[in-house]
Formats: structure tokens, sequence, C-alpha cells
């Protein structure tokens, strides 16, 4: 099919992403009308049926996130980066997946010996990028492991790594990860979601930042996923943000991590 009939790739997936929203417009408005908060609230197994179907009407929308994001960069779609503390920043965001990381019996924890540090990153694809590698990093590593997230400064850049104590990936995957699917086989092998677009996507921010990733394994002992940003800052306050609303309304770390987490995480909870 050529081109023109088509159209660009970035069109594809952004009409995708669009008519995927659209198609879930009204589910959770239903499902709430089935199953009220109040009726959950003292019915535990109307509360574990209406889980599910949080759950996949989240697994839909962290699809639709990963394709807007994806028609995003491969448009060229420019970032905007401002000056904003990368420390409260990722600290945040591990607060929040701290009690999910425990429903798989996972220890999550953030190291950082700077106590602040302000460098230009695009806030909305950052904690995208942060997020698909927690989600990584859950559907890999067995419970009563951990999952460790590091900011540091080193040579002039800003590094972040997430590793676990999985099994770690496989050597001759690294030379393709980020340029292909991450697939775990055998049999604790978890089933397929989305369209393994996780780890490309988290390369392609990273560039459109100026960085880079890489990636460390060690057999049997877990992996090491590690973000190299440049150490800088382009004169933009935080409070340039553009308003948007990536999450599509969704709880955007429930959204970030939706494929790794168990049921339980969406059983009628107070939002943290």
């Amino acid at each position: 099919m050529e081109q023109d009939e088509l159209g660009s790739a970035e069109q594809l997936l952004a009409r995708t992403a669009a008519q995927l929203r659209s198609a879930m417009e009204g589910i959770p408005a239903a499902a709430a009308a089935l199953a009220p908060p109040e009726d959950r609230d003292g019915d535990p197994a109307l509360d574990a049926r209406a889980a599910l179907l949080d759950q996949g009407c989240y697994r839909l929308g962290r699809l639709a996130a990963n394709l807007t994001m994806a028609a995003r960069l491969q448009g060229g779609s420019p970032l905007y980066p401002a000056d904003r503390d990368i420390v409260a920043l990722t600290e945040q965001v591990c607060r929040r997946c701290v009690s999910l990381g425990a429903l798989l019996e996972l220890n999550v924890t953030f190291r950082c010996t700077l106590p602040a540090h302000v460098c230009a990153v695009d806030r909305d694809s950052y904690e995208h990028l942060l997020l698909q590698l927690l989600s990584n990093a859950f559907k890999f590593t067995p419970a009563g492991g951990s999952v460790t997230v590091e900011l540091r400064r080193a040579s002039g850049r800003v590094l972040l790594s997430v590793w676990d104590t999985g099994s770690g990936i496989p050597a001759e995957l690294l030379p393709t990860l980020f340029t292909h699917c991450l697939r775990q086989e055998g049999p604790s092998a978890l089933p397929p979601h989305g369209l393994g677009l996780g780890l490309l996507l988290c390369r392609r921010i990273a560039q459109a930042h100026g960085g880079s990733m890489v990636a460390e394994t060690r057999p049997g002992e877990g992996s090491t996923v590690t973000l190299s940003l440049p150490d800088r800052q382009v004169g933009r306050p935080p409070e340039a943000d553009l308003p948007a609303d990536g999450a599509g309304g969704f709880n955007p770390t429930l959204l970030g991590l939706a494929d790794a987490l168990p049921p339980a995480a969406f059983l009628l909870r107070e939002e943290e």
C-alpha cells in the first residue's frame, strides 16, 4: 500500500490512539453506574469483578498513551524541557509506586544523595519513561525481590538507573534491546500485553532530550537500565509547561504500570 493511501506513520499512530480513546470513552462511566463505589465498598465480590474491568480499561488506556507518545516522537514533535528539580520529580513517581510494588511482594526503593538538583527535562515524557522502566522491572522480578531507582550526577550528566533482582536479560538481546520488543520465555513468562513499544519509546525520549539509554544484565541476578541526560538548564521555568493530560483522565501511575500489576491494584482504594 502506498504511503499516500495509508498516511504517514505518525498520522496512523495518532488516529489509532484517538479511535481507541473514543471507543473507551463511555466505559468508565458505565462501569461506575453498574458498580457504584458505595456498592463496591460493601461487597468484596463486586469490587473484585469491577477491578478486573478497571484493569482492562487501564491496559487499553496505556496502549493509547503509548501510541500517542509514539506518534509524537515519530512525527518529530518537540519536547518542552523545563528547568525543574529532577530529584523531587523522580522521588514523587517512585513514592507512588511503593504500595503498588508491595502488591507483587516487591520492595521499591529510591536512592539519591542529592537533596535537590535542577535539570532540563520534559515532565510528561520523563515520567512516561520512568514508569515504563519500573513496569518492566515489576514484570520480570519475582516476588520477594527488589526494584531500586537511583539518581546521580557524573561527568556532566544526570544518570537515572532502574535495577532489579530479576532473572536478567539474555545477553544476546542486549545489542538490540532498545530497537526490538523485549520478550521473556519460559514457565514464568507473563501473558503478552501491548505492542512492545516500551523500550523503543524510552530510547526515543532519551534521544529527544539529547541523552541515551544503556542496559546491563547479570544472568540470574537481575538487570540495570540507565538513562543518561545532559546536566543542563534551558532557562525555561516549570510554570511554562503547557497544560496536558497524557493520562486521559486515568490515574497516571496505575496507567503506566497497568501491564505489570495484579487485579488487586484496581480494587476500590483511596487515591495516593
